[in-house]
């Protein structure tokens, strides 16, 4: 006689394991809470009910994080979008708000500041810690959105909304600032004006020589996407704030190149460009990746076809060896 395989329990709605578990973390047993997130999401996920289970890893890393859980949190916020990978969520406004609020609930604590005896020390490299883990934890579930969002029907970069909200989180809460991570994902956002202002905040408070160099790296990091147009709007928005010309950035060679530059890339105008490039070279050798954007801007704007290395290293080879051989040749006749 053959035993009959015990039925699985059927999942109850997810709203009551939603009520459950926000009981658990009312307690402040946040790790057994989260273990229960992680195996009850998965048992949804498993019955192929992935709404649900959005639901609940949802409402979890949300709890988590307005609890102060940053690293329970964001691993349920991961786990959140390879959801909605497994279950081939298409991207659209509705998905982009829950993402938008499980955001919002990562803490923006502020640096401890004018601390100056051993124990304050301390305190300040405990918090420059928690702030690493803080933006390493959001980074991690962003980048994650964002690809997601990619794969699912946004633009070919991921959510444009996404790039500003993990430009927006470096750039407030790094305790390492890095200006070229906070500029790469502005630009491939849908909001020059908060660019602007993020950029004149930072040259308010920036070593001297870094204000111009964070201008002119925005502007082209847009012109190598052909966005010619948030390139012009970001300048025109900088002019306007006090910040700017208290600056007086307009004398910085760098920034006077940028000024040529922009309305020289709005007509065909190749030999302009390319003795702009010759006269400011010392200011564009300030930071080497600018004559790599560059060359990118010369291909989009103006069909310049880009050199590979590798071809000129063997191209040089080459030319050489025909040198070498060409000379045998004459010696022996």
């Amino acid at each position: 006689m053959s035993r009959e395989r015990p039925r699985r329990a059927t999942l109850p709605p997810a709203e009551e394991n939603i009520k459950k578990l926000e009981n658990v973390i009312n307690e402040g047993n946040y790790y057994g809470a989260q273990q229960m997130y992680k195996s009850i999401s998965a048992r949804y996920v498993s019955a192929q009910r992935h709404s649900e289970a959005l639901e609940i890893l949802h409402s979890g890393a949300c709890l988590q994080l307005n609890n102060g859980q940053v690293t329970c949190g964001s691993e349920l916020a991961v786990i959140y979008v390879e959801t909605l990978v497994k279950a081939k969520v298409p991207y659209d406004d509705d998905v982009l708000d829950c993402i938008r609020k499980i955001y919002k609930t990562f803490p923006q604590i502020p640096l401890p500041q004018d601390l100056g005896e051993d124990e304050d020390m301390q305190q300040l490299n405990e918090a420059l810690g928690d702030a690493k883990i803080r933006v390493d934890c959001c980074l991690s579930f962003l980048k994650a959105a964002i690809k997601w969002s990619a794969e699912f029907g946004a633009h070919r970069n991921g959510s444009p909304e996404l790039h500003v909200m993990l430009g927006e989180y470096v750039y407030s809460e790094s305790p390492e600032l890095d200006m070229t991570r906070v500029s790469y994902h502005f630009v491939r956002g849908n909001n020059p004006k908060k660019f602007a202002s993020t950029l004149v905040n930072f040259m308010g408070k920036c070593y001297p020589g870094e204000d111009d160099l964070a201008i002119a790296r925005a502007i082209l990091m847009y012109l190598a996407m052909g966005n010619l147009r948030d390139a012009n709007f970001l300048m025109d928005e900088l002019k306007k704030h006090a910040q700017y010309k208290e600056h007086d950035l307009h004398r910085s060679d760098l920034i006077q190149f940028i000024n040529h530059l922009l309305p020289t890339l709005q007509r065909d105008a190749l030999p302009l460009f390319n003795m702009l490039r010759t006269k400011y070279k010392s200011s564009i050798d300030r930071e080497p990746a600018f004559n790599e954007r560059l060359d990118e801007i010369a291909e989009l704007f103006y069909g310049v076809q880009r050199r590979n290395p590798l071809q000129g290293m063997f191209g040089d080879i080459f030319k050489v060896s025909c040198g070498l051989v060409g000379t045998e040749i004459s010696d022996n006749a």
